[in-house]
């Protein structure tokens, strides 16, 4: 959050036309002039799962002198502020680079997308910089160095983008290899099951004291036909299984 108290209190000649413009919260990275300087509001590099955004002054008066809210010293303020966008979008590159599961990369692509808006509206907001003061060779260096940034992170949220919808499907390809083998492996019990179910009723039925009595239930031919009753049924209960649907 940006407000009056943020604001140095050794910037004595502070515009007032600045302090009324500021708000209470941050708002946008955007440029104000007034009489000759010029006030950046920036935005910090957005921490990962970070809600809001925190603000840093650069404040340019009407000598030329460069002032940031951070305490970073005058001309370099600006190119330290850049610095930690860099330094950010290195981490997310070797991130990127160790990179190989979905959940990696939807949470590479989390934190990257604060720090794409950050980048380019930053950029936006030099290059308002760079119109209103022409002739600051600095603010035209960090306003190409700001573009190259924002391409930086334009690309890499574009690869891991990429590379997460590759790995989407190299999971869905492997889900549906394994979806395969069960389906196949469901098939064959099946299969199994229907060729052993008559077996498995015969015998539980003609095992029992009903044949006690039968005057050939003691020679091989109640076997012989519990084979070939079981084995035909079986062998049509297959084929039903195997049947398409």
């Amino acid at each position: 959050m940006v407000s009056n108290l943020v604001i140095p209190p050794n910037w004595s000649s502070f515009p007032e036309e600045f302090r009324q413009r500021l708000g209470s919260t941050v708002g946008r990275q955007r440029l104000m002039q007034s009489e000759g300087s010029i006030l950046i509001v920036a935005h910090w590099v957005p921490e990962h799962d970070e809600a809001g955004r925190r603000g840093i002054l650069f404040w340019r008066d009407g000598s030329g002198e460069w002032r940031a809210s951070n305490g970073d010293p005058g001309k370099g303020a600006l190119g330290m502020h850049l610095n930690r966008y860099a330094k950010r979008l290195d981490e997310y590159e070797s991130a990127e680079a160790k990179a190989v599961k979905a959940d990696q990369y939807l949470s590479l692509l989390e934190g990257l997308a604060p720090v794409v808006r950050s980048s380019r509206n930053l950029l936006e907001t030099l290059e308002e910089a760079r119109k209103a003061i022409p002739d600051d060779r600095t603010l035209i260096d960090h306003r190409d160095r700001a573009y190259d940034l924002s391409r930086q992170a334009d690309l890499l949220y574009e690869s891991a983008k990429n590379a997460l919808d590759v790995a989407v499907v190299r999971r869905a390809d492997e889900q549906a290899q394994t979806s395969q083998k069960m389906m196949l492996a469901a098939h064959r019990l099946n299969i199994l099951a229907a060729l052993f179910f008559p077996f498995a009723t015969l015998g539980a039925v003609f095992g029992t004291t009903l044949t006690d009595n039968w005057t050939w239930a003691h020679s091989a031919i109640p076997f012989l036909l519990y084979i070939l009753v079981g084995g035909l049924t079986g062998l049509l209960l297959t084929r039903f299984v195997s049947r398409p649907g």
